[in-house]
């Protein structure tokens, strides 16, 4: 399950649900429970106040009992005992629950909780703020996090104090899906290599805006990597696809030697097209009759004398 998506998730939450507002609703709240808290422990209060009262009179009973009535001593005395006990049990029930019970919010850690409304978006986005520290925040308001998924990943969120939330948020692609060349990118490429080769593609598409999947420039070799990830043919291979020759194969199709063909060319016998980025050359085959060519093709082009095209034949 990816956790980007989920740390940004719980992050925007923490960031919506600590705002002025929801402060002063808390802050509101907590008042509310001091005062509840503060009538709790009257009525603890009252409750040891009477046991101490009825532990008092125990005792007075059994020192106003005639000592020569055993019987009467004994049964007061059991009785005082009892009230002892029981006023003990109420006096450790009152500090126990006085001690779980929140103190009052002075206005100086008001002042400081209203704050937080401001202090803490400013640190979590602090590019310098480390992320052990940002866990700390995290760990300081939500009890915990239970992450399911299905379609979508879904988020049941516990706050600190019982409180819950429940998210669902899409799936995120997958690393190659993001770093995949936008479809119009794509297609600008594929328009592209029919008349360039990777370099000059590169430069046409960062002069129209076009970046890679990565949001980057793009160079030749990038442009090699998206074309053969989406099977898209080279320049050359739509060169050789239109019929264009190398220079051998043009060379014994017109039996002359290569270096020949090379001369055609820079002379204007014959057309070329630049086939990739090394500087290797595809060859335009001559039409049947071309008058450029001679019946004396291996003298010199000083010397050449143009073929009639009514009298050439075919090659």
């Amino acid at each position: 399950m990816p956790g980007g998506v989920v740390d940004a998730t719980v992050a925007g939450l923490l960031l919506d649900t600590l705002t002025p507002h929801a402060l002063e609703v808390a802050l509101t709240v907590q008042a509310e429970l001091d005062t509840r808290a503060a009538e709790a422990d009257a009525l603890r209060r009252g409750h040891v106040e009477r046991a101490r009262h009825r532990a008092e009179l125990a005792r007075r009973r059994y020192l106003a009992v005639d000592p020569d009535n055993r019987l009467v001593a004994d049964s007061l005395e059991a009785d005082w005992n009892d009230a002892l006990r029981a006023l003990q049990t109420t006096q450790d029930d009152y500090e126990r629950a006085s001690a779980a019970a929140h103190a009052a919010l002075t206005d100086q850690i008001k002042n400081k909780i209203r704050s937080l409304a401001t202090d803490f978006p400013a640190l979590w986005s602090n590019p310098d703020t480390p992320q052990r520290d940002r866990k700390r925040m995290v760990r300081l308001l939500v009890d915990d996090v239970t992450l399911h998924q299905t379609d979508r990943i879904h988020l049941h969120i516990r706050f600190r104090g019982g409180q819950t939330t429940s998210l669902s948020v899409a799936i995120p692609p997958q690393a190659w899906q993001v770093r995949q060349t936008h479809p119009d990118t794509l297609a600008a490429l594929d328009r592209l290599l029919d008349t360039h080769t990777d370099a000059e593609t590169a430069t046409a598409l960062n002069a129209a805006g076009h970046r890679s999947g990565e949001g980057k420039p793009f160079t030749a070799r990038i442009v090699l990597h998206a074309r053969r990830s989406n099977n898209l043919p080279s320049h050359a291979e739509r060169l050789r696809a239109q019929g264009l020759l190398t220079n051998t194969e043009i060379a014994i199709k017109l039996g002359v030697h290569p270096s020949t063909i090379k001369a055609w060319t820079r002379a204007g016998i014959l057309n070329s097209h630049k086939a990739n980025d090394k500087n290797v050359r595809l060859y335009q085959p001559p039409a049947p009759g071309d008058t450029h060519l001679t019946t004396r093709q291996g003298s010199p082009l000083r010397k050449r004398v143009l073929t009639p095209p009514t009298t050439r034949g075919a090659l």
